[in-house]
């Protein structure tokens, strides 16, 4: 087994060229593609439309949920996939390979417009764009942590808010594109899907990995804001490969706390307009507008806390974001009033994305940003379990007498005695080329 020295490898760059690109720039590239394949959170607006009495699919709550359901699962295979071949072949070839499948996917769901092809958005929206979507949203974040280690957190951050701003802009072109043909909603998918490998291609033909022996502009090779907060050894900043995160019990910890943080937030984003009808009394059309307007708070806390956690500490970082959803889960039920189920709501929304926007950095800071693709790439199969999960036990404990006191009480009692898994996750100690590792702290 091969170590890493304190110099990380560069993987190759897909054009070979030697000349060295302006990092905002790249960075322009990243958001772009986050964009497009964030949009896939726009589905709750084709689910509603494909359960409405005009539409010719005609499809139970059930089977609406299920295009989103497979895409979401097939996000950890893209990512695992795609992490470790962007490791060896660099960025830019495994994001065009990304958002050229997930197009693809968007596309071919556009021709599910007749009673029975249920399967081939399960196909299309699920399958292929879950891979597509996999394959590239991993590419930008480990990419982006090599370019901009002075600001890793922020950067990342960026990047990833552009995920969650996906679906705030694809949303009305979305309903204006159904309104036109409600009987066949699913031929919007056609205009968006060819929009989004526009869009996708734009922003990965930027993609460049930094030059071998690369540092930020006015920034030192071990200056990120937050090692002090964070306390971690000088030894820690030397890249692990895959195989030796795995082997750290680092790795779980933080694979676990992604996956509590997704599965409490989203366990409100799953029923939200249906909670804020039957919680606080708003209307059907007032209840749709917000689940808009929170997408907002989803990809603004991506970046808030992203920024944050430089200057605060990572753990620290995630002890609030799991706190603070649970407490939040847990009054939410009570929130009589619109104006406090929106302020709630918001809050959960923004810790929701903070964990996405927090643990790249987090994970590049314990293991370092040379098989960043691999390493982070493989943690999100938190995404995918707990993106499955949440809404499952919401449902389950929901009942047909819709008791959310239950329902998000429980899943707020989880978020808050997972609060504690931070508390007691330290940085790994560096590798050693003898396959021994050092004492983490002195």
């Amino acid at each position: 087994m091969s170590s890493s020295n304190h110099v990380p490898r560069q993987a190759p760059d897909d054009d070979r060229s030697t000349s060295t690109p302006n990092r905002w720039i790249v960075l322009v590239g990243g958001v772009l593609v986050q964009l497009a394949i964030g949009a896939v959170y726009a589905w709750s607006t084709f689910a509603a439309a494909f359960q409405s009495d005009s539409s010719a699919l005609q499809l139970t709550p059930v089977q609406a949920s299920l295009p989103f359901q497979v895409a979401i699962g097939m996000i950890f295979v893209g990512t695992f996939i795609g992490g470790r071949i962007q490791d060896r072949r660099g960025p830019r070839v495994v994001a065009l390979t990304g958002v050229v499948i997930y197009s693809i996917g968007i596309i071919l769901s556009s021709f599910a417009r007749a009673d029975g092809q249920l399967w081939l958005l399960a196909l299309g929206y699920g399958v292929l764009s879950g891979f597509g979507l996999g394959l590239a949203y991993i590419v930008p974040i480990a990419m982006l942590q090599k370019w901009f280690p002075d600001k890793a957190g922020l950067i990342t951050g960026l990047a990833v808010g552009g995920f969650g701003f996906g679906a705030v802009i694809t949303s009305p072109v979305a309903q204006m594109l159904i309104t036109r043909d409600p009987q066949t909603p699913a031929a919007a998918f056609l205009p968006l899907g060819i929009a989004y490998l526009i869009a996708g291609v734009l922003g990965a033909l930027l993609f460049k990995n930094p030059p071998q022996g690369y540092t930020a502009p006015g920034a030192g090779p071990s200056s990120t804001a937050d090692e002090s907060a964070d306390k971690a050894p000088a030894q820690t900043r030397r890249d692990f490969t895959q195989r030796e995160a795995l082997s750290t019990p680092q790795w779980y910890l933080l694979t676990a706390i992604l996956g509590l943080s997704v599965m409490t937030g989203i366990s409100l984003i799953s029923v939200a307009a249906g909670s804020a009808t039957n919680i606080a009394g708003m209307s059907a059309a007032a209840a749709a507008t917000l689940v808009g307007v929170l997408g907002l708070f989803n990809g603004g806390g991506r970046i808030l806390w992203a920024w944050r956690s430089d200057r605060i500490g990572k753990m620290p970082a995630f002890v609030g974001i799991l706190a603070i959803q649970g407490a939040c889960l847990i009054a939410i039920p009570h929130a009589g009033t619109p104006w406090l189920f929106v302020l709630l709501a918001a809050i959960i929304y923004t810790c929701y994305g903070r964990g996405f926007g927090a643990m790249p950095s987090t994970a590049g800071k314990f293991f370092g940003v040379a098989n960043a693709g691999g390493i982070y790439g493989l943690m999100l199969i938190a995404w995918s379990i707990g993106g499955v999960a949440g809404p499952l036990l919401t449902t389950w404990l929901l009942g047909s007498d819709r008791n959310y006191t239950l329902a998000f009480t429980t899943i707020g009692v989880i978020g808050l005695v997972a609060a504690i898994i931070p508390l007691v996750t330290k940085p790994p100690a560096a590798p050693r080329r003898d396959g021994h590792r050092a004492t983490t702290e002195p």
